[in-house]
């Protein structure tokens, strides 16, 4: 079934979650805050099919939030990393951590939760 667009609602919330409503798209947006630039790291980190991997990169870089970029360690290689607009999601990802902490794991499986720290 394909999602409908959200992208004329007249709720910010709404049209936000056309952006980067679903799970691949934040965890994608995680790694990159961590500084997992690379394709095959974000996959290899997320364990996400190549095909929807590729086509929520060029989401969200054809929406601004993530750019691409010469790797950080001078090969020839691309990397992904946040826009200013990216890094203005950083306290969305924070507040998801810190409410899933208190409220989606059990104490025992907090620890788990430390993908964004």
């Amino acid at each position: 079934m394909k999602r409908k667009s959200l992208h004329a609602s007249p709720c910010a919330i709404a049209r936000t979650l056309d952006c980067i409503g679903d799970w691949w798209t934040l965890l994608i947006l995680r790694d990159a805050f961590k500084g997992i630039g690379r394709f095959n790291a974000i996959q290899k980190s997320l364990g996400i099919p190549r095909n929807i991997l590729t086509a929520r990169l060029r989401m969200l870089v054809d929406r601004g939030i993530l750019a691409v970029g010469p790797a950080t360690d001078g090969s020839v290689y691309q990397e992904y990393v946040m826009t200013e607009r990216g890094q203005d999601l950083v306290p969305v990802l924070l507040a998801l951590r810190d409410w899933g902490e208190r409220h989606a794991c059990a104490r025992d499986d907090a620890t788990a939760m430390d993908a964004v720290t």
